[in-house]
């Protein structure tokens, strides 16, 4: 296939980018889409110029750091995969792609298509673990009874990688599935009721010091969400909440 890229081009996190037009060739449909881009970097650098930044890890589909925003959508067109699974069957000979860093006050571009995330990572310190003893004088699990629904529930929530997707898809850039879904997984667990109240306070005022939007409920985020993590979680963190204020 022969494809236009256009890429965001950005030297620093200071500097203003601007978007710059890559013709490539030769690309092959089972080829993954950071291949594409492994290609097009090896005819930059072979042709004296800097190679185009952007982040990837494992490219498995599970750490969530190779997210770009392609034709407008997070992670591209396809659906349930992050960008490292998508592949370049999903687009046709000719095409135009437009490839971009995500777009949120939050997340500020660091070079290219790679932007700083570290305020999931801040959410999460916030709140998004346990204090009970998890070496040395562990309990039996099968000692707590667990609803099987509820157990289901949580290990869903849990499988969200923080990829940011919900956050590109949004209009009001908001963090509240990802932050939800953290809250989520240890809602539902006998583990996680010792923090409850503090837990869901201190996670989303760290979301909103953040700079992250509200949630306005037009459900983009599940949708573009790799992993699908549910809406009911939002709904869930907002009765958590509630209830944690009643509390105080």
């Amino acid at each position: 296939m022969n494809l236009k890229l256009k890429i965001w081009r950005q030297k620093d996190a200071t500097s203003k980018g601007k978007m710059v037009d890559y013709p490539i060739s030769g690309v092959e449909k089972d080829m993954s889409f950071l291949e594409m881009l492994d290609v097009l970097n090896e005819e930059l650098v072979s042709q004296g110029e800097e190679a185009i930044e952007f982040d990837h890890d494992c490219r498995e589909g599970i750490c969530g750091t190779c997210s770009l925003q392609i034709n407008g959508e997070p992670h591209g067109p396809d659906r349930g995969v992050t960008t490292c699974q998508l592949h370049m069957r999903m687009f046709n000979d000719g095409d135009t792609i437009t490839i971009e860093p995500f777009r949120a006050n939050a997340f500020p571009v660091i070079k290219d298509l790679v932007v700083d995330r570290s305020s999931f990572d801040r959410i999460q310190q916030a709140g998004g673990f346990v204090s009970v003893n998890t070496s040395g004088n562990t309990i039996d699990a099968n000692a707590i009874p667990v609803n099987k629904d509820d157990a289901d529930d949580s290990f869903n929530a849990a499988t969200c990688i923080g990829c940011g997707a919900c956050v590109a898809a949004c209009k009001n850039a908001s963090a509240m599935l990802f932050t939800s879904a953290k809250v989520s997984q240890f809602a539902l667990l006998p583990q996680g009721k010792i923090e409850a109240t503090e837990r869901v306070l201190n996670m989303v005022k760290q979301m909103d010091e953040e700079g992250f939007g509200n949630c306005s409920n037009t459900g983009a985020c599940e949708i573009e969400c790799p992993k699908g993590i549910s809406l009911e979680n939002i709904a869930r963190m907002n009765r958590e909440y509630l209830s944690a204020n009643l509390e105080k």
